[in-house]
């Protein structure tokens, strides 16, 4: 029987713990209203009330009321899918938790985010989370955030046993010991992650245990015991204040109930183990406690059970009542408001590299803003491998401009916590290949963010790096990416293939209340000077940028394709074909309205990208003029792109596999000569 040995391992509680009578009878009280809540929500789902699926921590009650009793108002809490009893204890209003699991518009996140995404910013409650160990990156960004602010505040993040196998687990461990930030790791072990024994899939003497490889400190505790709770979780936050860094709790509990509401799972649990572990339900034993001590009569209890269930089923009464949220609503919270004012300046006569205007924005703003800082590998010191954050480290501090461990979901995480927090982040993903290690964060976290949160959230973060082929790289190193992002709502994509547009695209990113990501191109590192206004300006993303003016045929092409496409065109002029260049400069919002007006002029159309051709930007541009301008098209859009094939390292090979001028030119041609 999995886990019934256990129990008989367990630390006792240590003499004179801090909670005396008037606070364990506080703790006694949130217990049940967790307690009621969880189980009036489990009845509210048989009835189809409450839809789609939720998680109950009946049981794990101990390990919310005493944890949250040891923090303070403004310290900052993360948690996971079983995250009711957290947000409870932490002072969440019961009726809006209701209304959000009913999916109303009054709830947390506006019935958008539902069970596993409730999140409560005035209590500093930075959300709940459905993806397994994600709070762990989180917080060490919000841990950053009030580190570098000097606010003195702290945080825990809450998380399962199953979760101590993500590779998050270990990632933002290290990173939290690193940087000695003020942040506890607690883990919930309820001794299954969904049907699997933890002690089946978990090596090593204890969850606890691998906080030593990192020297965090840390221990295992009785989870049913709220003052042991609360004893372990103060001991932790007051190393934490103190800047001593993290501290790693596992505490040993069980749910009573299956992994979820919606689980209709064959028996996995011996009932022997089951009663075992009920028998040390948290509640009777706390109850006992103040009993034998003299600090609680039955009649105060009785009292205590009927005043909670009163409360709960009030807010029942009251998220019934409320209203669902409308599409409009919705649509809302998918991206921020522009917060800032957008200039283009005459580029004038002053001449700056792509790599150096890039830099310079970087500097600008971080000048501007000391809330702006950038997370990346070798972007310190070294500046980059490819030279984009020179100086910045000396000139702002290596608190700002900062090294990260080579880890990149830790890194990326961590920038969105900390945005969730306040700062603006630039995160350098080294080579952008690098960037499907952060999938998560970008994803699931930054982009998802503000409106799973209903509209709470701000991500302020910029995702960035190299990518595209050119300089023989080979697979891993040289991918064209974009439509990964493309794809996702909650994402913007700029890619600037000019000095000018990638220092004012740069300003506007960071300034930008939501997450961007943001493509630059290893070619365009090696380009040479251009005209930039040393001024501080930002463009607005959505406008497009006609390079070159034509009659016959247009072309939309991005990045490293852009000045590809310019050769073709002059070769062409001597042909007799007028052809007009445009650079949407982004991909994600596109100005559909100048390629419509200008294939409406040119009566042809022509799309390169360097990605391959399959599932390419082409295609959804090709999409978008056949939709609102096939009225004015004389030949089908023809679109080039790579091969179905991934980048090569021979440099022949890497030739014949990039677009280049001939084969757009040859594209135009198809496009100009058909009949």
């Amino acid at each position: 029987m999995a886990g019934v040995h256990i129990l008989d391992t367990l630390p006792q509680p240590a003499p004179g713990n801090r909670m005396g009578p008037d606070e364990m009878r506080a703790a006694l009280r949130m217990m049940l209203r967790i307690r009621q809540f969880e189980t009036r929500a489990k009845d509210l789902f048989l009835k189809g009330v409450i839809k789609g699926t939720a998680h109950s921590s009946v049981g794990q009650e101990a390990i919310a009321a005493g944890a949250c009793a040891a923090l303070l108002a403004d310290d900052f809490l993360l948690t996971h899918h079983r995250g009711h009893g957290h947000t409870i204890a932490k002072g969440s209003d019961l009726g809006r938790m209701f209304a959000e699991l009913m999916g109303r518009a009054t709830g947390y996140c506006a019935g958008l985010g539902g069970s596993m995404h409730i999140a409560d910013f005035e209590r500093n409650i930075l959300g709940a989370n459905g993806i397994v160990g994600a709070g762990m990156g989180l917080g060490t960004g919000a841990a950053l955030a009030e580190q570098l602010n000097g606010t003195g505040n702290i945080g825990i993040t809450f998380f399962g046993d199953g979760a101590a196998n993500e590779g998050i687990f270990h990632e933002a461990m290290n990173l939290a010991a690193v940087w000695k930030l003020p942040l506890i790791f607690f883990c919930e072990n309820n001794q299954y992650g969904l049907t699997t024994a933890t002690e089946a899939v978990t090596a090593g003497p204890s969850i606890a245990a691998r906080g030593d490889a990192y020297g965090v400190p840390n221990e295992r505790i009785d989870g049913n015991d709220v003052a042991v709770v609360f004893d372990a979780v103060e001991r932790a936050a007051l190393r934490a204040r103190a800047g001593e860094g993290p501290s790693l709790i596992e505490a040993l509990t069980y749910r009573w109930d299956d992994h979820s509401m919606r689980a209709n799972l064959p028996s996995y649990r011996a009932q022997a183990e089951e009663e075992a572990w009920k028998s040390r339900d948290p509640i009777p034993r706390l109850r006992a406690r103040l009993a034998q001590a003299s600090e609680l009569e039955d009649t105060a209890f009785d009292a205590m059970v009927q005043d909670v269930a009163t409360e709960v089923e009030e807010a029942i009464d009251w998220a019934r009542d409320q209203a669902e949220p409308d599409m409009a609503l919705a649509m809302s919270n998918v991206l921020p408001p522009a917060t800032y004012t957008p200039s283009e300046p005459t580029a004038g006569s002053r001449m700056l590299t792509y790599r150096k205007a890039i830099t310079e924005a970087f500097a600008l703003e971080m000048e501007a803003n000391e809330n702006v800082i950038i997370l990346g590998e070798d972007v310190g010191t070294t500046g980059g491998i490819f030279g984009l954050t020179p100086g910045l480290a000396d000139r702002f501090g290596t608190e700002r401009v900062r090294d990260t461990p080579i880890s990149e979901g830790a890194m990326s995480t961590c920038g969105v916590g900390a945005a969730m927090r306040g700062k603006r982040v630039v995160v350098e993903a080294q080579l952008w290949d690098f960037v499907t290690l952060m999938m998560d964060a970008i994803v699931n976290q930054a982009a998802k963010a503000r409106f799973m949160l209903g509209g709470k959230a701000s991500v302020p973060i910029v995702f960035r790096g190299p990518q595209g082929a050119g300089i023989r790289l080979a697979a891993q190193h040289c991918q064209s990416l974009e439509m990964f992002f493309a794809n996702i709502p909650g994402l913007q994509v700029y890619a600037p293939a000019s000095a000018y547009d990638a220092k004012g695209l740069m300003a506007a990113a960071i300034a930008d209340d939501g997450p961007v990501v943001f493509l630059e191109h290893k070619l365009l590192y090696l380009g040479g000077e251009q005209p930039v206004p040393e001024e501080r300006y930002r463009i607005a993303p959505g406008r497009a940028r006609i390079v070159r003016e034509g009659s016959d045929c247009t072309v939309v092409a991005t990045l490293a394709m852009v000045d590809r496409a310019v050769q073709a065109a002059e070769r062409l002029e001597r042909d007799g074909i007028s052809v007009e260049v445009i650079d949407p400069r982004t991909i994600k919002p596109l100005d559909a309205e100048t390629i419509r007006a200008s294939v409406r002029k040119t009566n042809r159309a022509v799309v390169v990208h360097e990605a391959p051709l399959f599932g390419g930007f082409g295609g959804e541009i090709a999409a978008t003029i056949q939709e609102q301008a096939f009225d004015w098209l004389d030949a089908p859009v023809a679109r080039v792109g790579a091969p179905e094939m991934p980048v090569p390292y021979n440099d022949r090979l890497e030739r014949d596999y990039m677009p280049d001028a001939s084969r757009i030119a040859q594209a135009i041609k198809s496009v100009c000569y058909r009949r």
